[in-house]
């Protein structure tokens, strides 16, 4: 007996309605973690857009790893908000800054240098956007990467094959590098907490340049709601060790710009966002006006 195959495009279409993606980015994995539970919650792609689900009161989190070997500076904004100074969010402002491969989790609206008050979902009303006067970005997430700039190499001074060449030359330092002296090295930003979870960046930009390539983030379009839309409030104090350093972005736009948008489930679901099979209700005569016969054959032509 053969087995039952199912069509490749309906086992494809399967696999993703059952197995949404987990984390989002080039530069570093960005996912949204239940901090009640600790599970990463599923995202799902929808028009060209990612969506997670979240719960009204439960608390999360934004995980960021960088999947670099280099330094990665993060600024984070959750409602158009900066997590950080709680400015509204640009990208020339202060954000986090990651070493080679770490991982963090941002967990709230940051206070100082060792606490922050907890993200956590909430009404449109309750969302610290909404009551700070700036509900029109609620429900979304940002983070924009930025890779940093290297240190200018150190100049050296030419090696020497004759000894008395390099004897003589040494008692003239302007015969070095056609009569000038030798370039000083550039200094190289070190962090001042080695071993902190995550660094706070101080440090501007350009905010001509962030507001001229503001049109790449589409804004969001209305959809039919089930439920009050989601937003992210302003939670209970919570201990959160961060340090300060210096970091020199390799250009004034980010390098990549990763948008995570949230709402209910159940607004997902009236959307469109979140597609659920279709129920299928029991039927008492499943075998009713499928039985038969077997059929007789196709006449012979001979």
């Amino acid at each position: 007996m053969k087995p039952h195959l199912l069509p490749a495009s309906i086992l494809l279409a399967l696999s993703a309605w059952t197995l949404p993606v987990q984390a989002v980015g080039h530069l570093a994995d960005v996912t949204v973690i239940d901090r009640a539970t600790g599970a990463t919650l599923p995202l799902y792609y929808h028009r060209g857009e990612y969506w997670v689900a979240g719960r009204y009161g439960a608390k999360y989190a934004i995980a960021v790893r960088n999947k670099l070997g280099e330094r990665l500076l993060a600024v984070t904004a959750v409602d158009g908000v900066n997590v950080l100074n709680g400015e509204t969010a640009a990208w020339d402002q202060t954000g986090y800054v990651f070493s080679p491969w770490q991982q963090y989790q941002v967990t709230g609206w940051r206070k100082s240098s060792s606490e922050v008050a907890a993200f956590e979902f909430s009404a449109l009303g309750d969302s610290y956007a909404g009551r700070t006067g700036r509900p029109a970005n609620v429900g979304v997430i940002g983070v924009a990467l930025f890779r940093e700039q290297p240190p200018e190499p150190v100049a050296q001074a030419p090696a020497y094959s004759s000894p008395r060449r390099a004897e003589r030359e040494a008692d003239d330092p302007a015969s070095l590098r056609g009569g000038l002296p030798p370039a000083p090295a550039a200094p190289i930003a070190e962090p001042s907490g080695a071993g902190k979870s995550a660094l706070a960046d101080r440090m501007t930009g350009s905010a001509q340049a962030s507001a001229s390539a503001e049109g790449l983030l589409r804004k969001p379009q209305p959809s039919p709601l089930s439920t009050p839309k989601l937003g992210t409030g302003h939670g209970a104090r919570e201990s959160s060790m961060v340090s300060q350093t210096s970091f020199a972005r390799l250009q004034a736009q980010p390098n990549e710009v990763i948008r995570i948008r949230y709402d209910s489930r159940e607004n997902l679901i009236a959307s469109g966002v979140i597609r659920e099979p279709v129920e299928q209700y029991p039927n008492p005569f499943p075998q009713s006006g499928n039985a038969s016969y077997v059929p007789d054959p196709p006449p012979r032509r001979y």
